[in-house]
């Protein structure tokens, strides 16, 4: 507990402890569609783009939360100094596409670091850097204009990143399909609700691929919206 309050607009938290390491080391093979679909299809960031070379490289681990005065990048350094290997920045820039907020020089920050990945609801610049192998990184955008350095901003305090709610220490993940934030404390029973639901729909990929699949599947939808059928 600090003695002194935070100037307005300035808070740092301590980083806060993600999901168990084999919990967040399961959910690498996950697809963040599956994931996605067992919280119920309505979570998960939209409108960001991936930056990172290889279609097939997996962003995932415990959210280190970053607000940032949009077009500026002060509290992301210093967010860069608390990190551990393996987390991943998730930074609230307020989708603003004016100034890039990473560029190559942090990029080599995070790699020294062992990040995880980057989210960003802002703009990033230097993409022939950020497309080499080994930064996932997810950004709303790009432009060569570069950041300024003066604050405000906030570290480990809720953001909202791209439409998605994200605590400090939730379970971040994202692969070619997109970005999604599986809360914390309830991260091993995702796990285990995507995994039934990958189990299902290996069920239902034989099915169609033999060409049994069940029509009354989607005629007993129809039925009930009055459709004769």
């Amino acid at each position: 507990m600090r003695d002194t309050p935070w100037p307005a607009g300035y808070r740092i938290h301590p980083r806060a402890d993600g999901p168990a390491p084999e919990t967040v080391a399961a959910f690498r093979s996950l697809p963040v569609a599956a994931i996605g679909d067992a919280m119920g299809r309505s979570t998960g960031a939209y409108g960001l783009r991936r930056y990172h070379g290889r279609l097939d490289e997996v962003l995932c681990g415990p959210a280190v939360t970053v607000r940032v005065r949009p077009g500026d990048n002060l509290m992301l350094h210093k967010a860069l100094t608390m990190v551990r290997p393996g987390d991943v920045l998730v930074v609230d820039g307020g989708g603003d596409l004016r100034q890039a907020i990473v560029g190559g020089l942090i990029r080599t920050t995070c790699v020294a670091r062992q990040l995880g990945g980057l989210v960003l609801d802002a703009a990033v610049r230097d993409l022939a850097e950020w497309a080499e192998d080994g930064m996932p990184i997810f950004a709303r955008g790009h432009t060569h204009r570069g950041p300024s350095k003066d604050g405000p901003g906030e570290i480990n305090v809720p953001i909202a990143c791209a439409g998605m709610a994200v605590l400090p220490g939730d379970l971040i993940v994202g692969d070619a399909d997109g970005v999604i934030a599986v809360p914390a404390a309830e991260a091993a029973e995702v796990l285990q609700r995507t995994r039934a639901h990958l189990a299902r729909e290996a069920e239902i990929r034989a099915a169609n691929r033999s060409g049994s699949a069940d029509p009354e599947r989607f005629d007993a939808v129809l039925r009930a919206k009055g459709l004769p059928v």
